[in-house]
């Protein structure tokens, strides 16, 4: 019998991996939030899904630059905070 085998994934460069983390980050983090706030803007009513991925989209558009940017300073910031082993 044979083994069922993973299907192949496109891989991304190592170098690229704190890019890609930003991205996948921004858009779970904005698609959440924008999806919160579409509720409580417009309530459980008919249109809300058109609205809250408009809202996505533009949010997403803002928060990945932003991630890209502030990520290095929130590893600075957290480095300070953290107590060294030893």
């Amino acid at each position: 019998m044979r083994r069922a085998t993973r299907p192949e994934i496109a891989m991304v460069p190592a170098r690229f991996a704190p890019v890609l983390f930003g991205f996948i980050l921004s858009g779970l983090m904005s698609c959440m939030v924008s999806g919160i706030s579409t509720l409580r803007a417009v309530g459980l009513t008919e249109g809300v899904l058109g609205e809250w991925m408009s809202s996505w989209a533009l949010s997403w558009a803002i928060a990945f630059p932003v991630v890209l940017v502030v990520a290095p300073i929130t590893r600075r910031l957290v480095a300070l905070l953290v107590k060294s082993p030893g």
